[in-house]
């Protein structure tokens, strides 16, 4: 079952499946790391729809939730 990044709770782990934005957001978070097939973890959230710190890999990566809301996970 696919959601978005955004859905994710506190310490939860997903594979990135697909980024669903337009080419510059797209080019931004891959540079970032965020590629189809990559494991995130989400360590934190934001207060008041704040930004989401997640984790690929060894990298600590804030990213607004609007931006993770168009990253589709597979939490399997």
């Amino acid at each position: 079952m696919s959601s978005s990044l955004a859905t994710l709770v506190t310490g939860e782990e997903a594979s990135i499946i697909a980024i669903q934005a337009d080419e510059v957001l797209r080019n931004r978070l891959v540079s970032l790391g965020f590629r189809v097939g990559q494991r995130v973890r989400l360590i934190r959230r934001g207060a008041f729809s704040g930004p989401l710190q997640v984790r690929i890999g060894g990298t600590d990566i804030i990213i607004r939730r609007r931006d993770a809301a168009r990253i589709e996970i597979s939490r399997s």
